[in-house]
C-alpha cells in the first residue's frame, strides 16, 4: 500500500522554512511555543507566510475574520483550498499547525517543478486562532467565516490578561467590527484538504510502514468552564470544619474526569487548567475556575458524559459548602469528512485512512464544503507539548502527497 517514502527535492526548502520559524514564539517557561492570535509571535508568523506567498507570486489577502489567503490563480468558484493554522496551544509543539502551512507552500513549489497548470484556482489559507489558546474558542476564524460563532460574542471574549478580542484586534490594525459570516468566500471553496501532523498513533496501528494517511472523521469534542466559589481565608488558622475551600471540589473534578478514561471506551476528559483566586500559597482560595476538555462519540454522548462529571463535582461542592456554575464554551459534534473525497484521495495516494480525536478547521468546514485531511506520521504520538515530532522524511512525504492531492482536485 505504501507509496510515499523517498524524500523529494523539497528537502532544502523544507529545512530552510522550518529553521526560519524555529525561533518565533519560543516559550522559555513552558518549553515549546506559545503563539496566539494577534500577539507578537502570531503577527511574526503571519508576516512570514505573507512574504513566502509573495516570493512565489501568490496574491495574498486577509479576510474579514483575520484569516490569511494566498491565491494561485484568480479567486473564484470551485477553488481547491489547503492550509492550516499558525497559532499554538500554550507551550505547544512545533508541528501542530505550521506543518500544514509550510507544506501548502512547498506543495505549490512541487506542482510548479512538475509543470502542473491547475484548471481551478488554488488557495492556501491560514486560519486564525485554531487552538483557542488566547480567547478560549477553538477554530475561531473558521467558525466566524462559516457563521458558527456569534460575532458580538467573539468581540467580547477576553484573554487571561483581561484584553478583549476587539482590543487585541485593534492593536494590530484589524477592524473587529468586520467579523462575521462570509458566505461568498465559503461558496468559492470547491474542496478543502488540510495537512496536519497526526496527534496520536492510529496511523502506526493502521500501517506501521505508512508515513501519510487520509482522515475519515473527528470525534465530538467540547470545552467547559467550571467556576467553584467558596470562602477565602487564612491557610494557617482556619480549622477544617470552618473551611469552604473550592480547591476540594476542583480536585474532585480532576479525578472524575480521569475516571472516564476507564469507564467509557474511547472517551477522554481532561482538566488542563486551574485558576484559583487569589492564588496565594498561604491562602484558602475564594474561587477556582477549572477548564475541562471532553471528547466522546457524538455531541449527545459528550454532553451526557460532562453531566456525569459535573454531578460528581456538584456533590463534592455541596459537602464543602461551595457553589458551582458551569459554562459551556464550545461543543462540536462528530464530523464525518466527505466520503467520496476521502476515499478517492486514499485510493489515488495509496495510503491508509484513519479517524482522529483532535479538532481541526477542516472539521468546521466539513459541514459546508467537501473536506478531508492528510495526516503525517507522529512516531511517539505526543502533541500539544514540546515533545511533538515528525521525521523530516515523513514531512517531505506529506508534501508530495499534498501535491498529488491538489493535482487530483485542480486538474
Amino acid at each position: 500500500m505504501m507509496k510515499y517514502g523517498p524524500p523529494p527535492a523539497a528537502s532544502g526548502r523544507f529545512n530552510s522554512a522550518w529553521a526560519e520559524l524555529a525561533t518565533v514564539g519560543r516559550d522559555h517557561r513552558r518549553g515549546g511555543y506559545s503563539r496566539h492570535v494577534f500577539d507578537d509571535a502570531d503577527m511574526q508568523m503571519r508576516e512570514w507566510f505573507t512574504a513566502q506567498a509573495a516570493r512565489r507570486g501568490l496574491d495574498t489577502e486577509v479576510d474579514r475574520n483575520g484569516n490569511i489567503w494566498a491565491w494561485w490563480g484568480t479567486p473564484g468558484p470551485g477553488a481547491v483550498v489547503t492550509g492550516s493554522h499558525l497559532d499554538s496551544v500554550p507551550g505547544g509543539g512545533a508541528f501542530d499547525g505550521p506543518l500544514g502551512v509550510v507544506s501548502s507552500l512547498l506543495a505549490i513549489d512541487e506542482l510548479r517543478v512538475r509543470g502542473f497548470a491547475p484548471a481551478k484556482p488554488i488557495a492556501l489559507v491560514c486560519f486564525a486562532e485554531e487552538e483557542g489558546g488566547r480567547f478560549g474558542l477553538p477554530c475561531l476564524g473558521s467558525r466566524l467565516m462559516t457563521g458558527m460563532a456569534d460575532p458580538e460574542h467573539v468581540r467580547r471574549l477576553h484573554d487571561p490578561d483581561a484584553i478583549s478580542f476587539a482590543d487585541a484586534a485593534r492593536r494590530v490594525g484589524f477592524d473587529p467590527t468586520t467579523i462575521g459570516p462570509d458566505p461568498d468566500r465559503v461558496a468559492m471553496i470547491g474542496a478543502f484538504v488540510e495537512l496536519h501532523v497526526e496527534q496520536g498513533r492510529l496511523l502506526h496501528a493502521a500501517d506501521p510502514n505508512a508515513a501519510v494517511a487520509v482522515g475519515t472523521q473527528i470525534t465530538a469534542h467540547g470545552r467547559w468552564r467550571m467556576t467553584l466559589t467558596g470562602e477565602g481565608n487564612h491557610a494557617g488558622t482556619t480549622r477544617p470544619a470552618d473551611r469552604h475551600d473550592p480547591m476540594i471540589p476542583a480536585a474532585a473534578a480532576i479525578l472524575a474526569a480521569r475516571r472516564t478514561l476507564s469507564l467509557y471506551d474511547g472517551a477522554v476528559a481532561t482538566i488542563g487548567r486551574l485558576e484559583p483566586v487569589p492564588g496565594g500559597t498561604n491562602v484558602i482560595a475564594s474561587s477556582v475556575d477549572a477548564w475541562m476538555d471532553v471528547r466522546y462519540g457524538a455531541a449527545a454522548d459528550t454532553a451526557a458524559l460532562v453531566d456525569e462529571i459535573v454531578a460528581a463535582v456538584r456533590e463534592e461542592a455541596e459537602l464543602e459548602g461551595c457553589t458551582l456554575v458551569v459554562h459551556r464554551e464550545s461543543l462540536s459534534d462528530q464530523v464525518m469528512f466527505d466520503p467520496a473525497l476521502t476515499m478517492d484521495l486514499a485510493s489515488a495516494l495509496k495510503v491508509p485512512v484513519i479517524p482522529t480525536g483532535a479538532g481541526h478547521d477542516a472539521g468546521i468546514l466539513a459541514d459546508r464544503v467537501p473536506s478531508t485531511m492528510l495526516f503525517v506520521r507522529n512516531p511517539t504520538g505526543i502533541s500539544h507539548a514540546p515533545g511533538e515530532h515528525a521525521e523530516t522524511a515523513d514531512c517531505l512525504a506529506g508534501i508530495e502527497a499534498l501535491a498529488d492531492a491538489l493535482t487530483e482536485l485542480a486538474r
